[in-house]
């Protein structure tokens, strides 16, 4: 219903700006002063709420042909007929009125070459981090402010004619729009001769990045690169293995293609390169490279995959039962490195062109620092981590989530049961999709900070509830705080079996039970949420007691989701990186 109703409103701004140039030009030819003027304001504040609230429906406009640069040529053409129809100007002032905005747009036009010329030769093609590149000589960049109003941007300005045009039409003197179309091209010509500065300054310099970073690479020699080519919403993917790759104990390097993951990739000592078009980056020298590990699966992997010198191994970012652990994608890999026999069972069953031969079972690496232990201290609250995962990428599939049929019902149950401290983490994509998602987990927050939560928790210390939705505190640190999971179908569940305490997974398609733990092999040693939640009062008793009847059924289950007992993964994490770059 809200954006409906946003939608509607957002239309009817449209029809009022459209409207409010119509009578601009006629009240302009008429010299009709006060229509001019109240036309004038509605253009300017419909304009300003298509700029901001209303921006998806404003694009609208330039796909029907009336963007931007034709409204402002609109508006300064029914200035120049105000000034001609209502102002005794004489001939010299007709002249400038006529001469002051076409001048602009001129400026506009050589700004537009000018940027791009600076834009283009400022632009750092790659970005590095814990690489020493403080010798490179930088092509001076044009300050912020100049290259947000350069080109066509700069007929904004010429928003200031239209009080003046109406100053000037009720004294009848054109001064005041000749002072303001002065001050306007002053404006221009400052900001084209900053452009110019720049780009002599740059004049003789290259960007001279990319052949540093190609120095770096036939120096270094790196055997083993963390290739991760997806935006920064998704980072979270390849920060789960820095560590693993970092304790790997061979020269190592991570690889990005986002400007933005860059920015976001959390803190690590390996080198890191960015390189963002695919050109630059398939220049690249990566002979070195002996193994190649991929955390997700997306189309710019192909920049990397083309290399054939070297071992391309899927690591995926968490085994789950969802469909998405057995992408067909995933046969384009040399291997395929799942956690245990479950991961490898899931391909088997799928049967989407995955050898078996090609699967190796390495555990999971990233739950080294994962306690296993039983119940909190009895002077520490019972703590119950609810962690739901996003809504996916399926339009039509309501229950991959708890969060929207289910979220309120739990969180207000735990909320409502006495000495339960909550801890809510919900997955990072959460709401990226769906609205209905995004809205049910406004409306958990509320309720968290209305029962005198920390809703922007950055610690997980002290009794309060809290709402963990930053990069700290991480998914294991909350394990680690945590007695009870609730969460869904999704890897937090096989890596949380790490810890052997009890687990609750949403079931809202109300499966039988029987049919779910079948279908969801992680749900096996799992509590169950039925859509109403009714389950939760009996589930608290029992784990609270500490006499928890699942506590084999989930040491069983931790070796078929995460390989032997005792086994430690980053040893073997370890022994099949040196296997690969043997």
């Amino acid at each position: 219903m809200f954006s409906r109703v946003r939608s509607q409103q957002g239309f009817a701004a449209v029809g009022a700006v459209l409207l409010a140039y119509g009578i601009m030009i006629l009240a302009g030819a008429f010299g009709w002063v006060v229509p001019f003027a109240a036309a004038g304001l509605v253009a300017i504040a419909g304009e300003f709420a298509l700029a901001t609230r209303f921006a998806e429906t404003g694009e609208l406009l330039q796909k029907a042909g009336l963007g931007l640069v034709w409204r402002r040529l609109i508006r300064d053409l029914s200035v120049v007929l105000l000034i001609v129809s209502a102002v005794r100007a004489g001939v010299g002032g007709t002249v400038a009125v006529i001469l002051l905005p076409a001048a602009l747009w001129t400026v506009a036009v050589g700004t537009t070459a000018l940027a791009k010329i600076t834009d283009g030769r400022a632009a750092t093609p790659a970005f590095t981090r814990n690489i020493d590149l403080s010798a490179l000589r930088r092509v001076p960049a044009p300050p912020a402010w100049a290259q947000r109003i350069a080109g066509l941007q700069l007929p904004l300005l010429n928003v200031l004619l239209v009080p003046a045009a109406v100053v000037a039409a009720l004294v009848d003197r054109v001064t005041p729009v000749v002072v303001t179309g002065l001050v306007t091209l002053a404006a221009g010509l400052v900001t084209a001769a900053v452009l110019a500065l720049s780009w002599l300054r740059g004049r003789g310099r290259t960007p001279g990045i990319l052949p540093e970073v190609h120095a770096w690479l036939a120096r270094e020699r790196p055997e083993v690169a963390l290739y991760f080519a997806g935006p920064a919403k998704d980072v979270y993917q390849a920060n789960m293995w820095l560590a693993p790759t970092e304790a790997a104990g061979r020269r190592a390097v991570v690889l990005l293609r986002h400007e933005d993951a860059f920015r976001e990739l959390a803190d690590t000592r390996l080198p890191v390169i960015c390189v963002p078009a695919g050109v630059d980056f398939m220049n690249l020298d990566l002979g070195s490279i002996r193994v190649a590990l991929y955390a997700a699966n997306v189309g710019a992997n192909i920049h990397m995959l083309r290399e054939p010198g070297m071992k391309h191994v899927f690591v995926g970012h968490g085994d789950s039962d969802k469909q998405a652990s057995v992408n067909p994608y995933s046969k384009v890999y040399d291997e395929v490195w799942v956690a245990g026999p479950a991961g490898r069972e899931r391909y088997a069953r799928a049967g989407v062109g995955v050898l078996d031969r090609n699967i190796v079972e390495i555990g999971r690496p990233q739950l080294a620092g994962v306690h296993t232990f039983g119940s909190a201290a009895a002077d520490h609250p019972f703590t119950v981590l609810y962690a739901p995962t996003w809504e996916g990428w399926l339009d039509d599939d309501q229950y991959h989530t708890s969060l929207v049929l289910m979220g309120e019902l739990i969180v207000t149950g735990l909320l409502a049961a006495g000495g339960v401290r909550l801890i809510y983490k919900p997955h990072p994509l959460t709401g990226s999709r769906s609205r209905q998602a995004r809205a049910a987990h406004e409306r958990i927050v509320a309720l968290i900070r209305a029962a005198g939560g920390d809703t922007d928790a950055t610690s997980l210390d002290g009794t309060a509830h809290l709402v963990v939705t930053g990069r700290t505190p991480a998914l294991f640190d909350c394990f680690n705080a945590t007695d009870l999971l609730v969460s869904d179908v999704s890897s937090v569940v096989s890596d949380f079996v790490q810890s052997e305490r009890p687990y609750v997974v949403a079931n809202p398609a109300g499966l039988p039970e029987d049919e779910f733990r079948q279908t969801f092999p992680t749900a096996r040693a799992a509590y169950l949420f039925s859509a109403d939640c009714g389950e939760l009062e009996k589930i608290l008793a029992v784990t609270r007691a500490g006499d928890d009847p699942m506590t084999e059924a989930r040491r069983e289950l931790k070796e078929y989701l995460l390989g032997p007992a005792g086994a430690n993964p980053m040893d073997r994490f370890r022994e099949e990186i040196g296997r690969l770059c043997g």
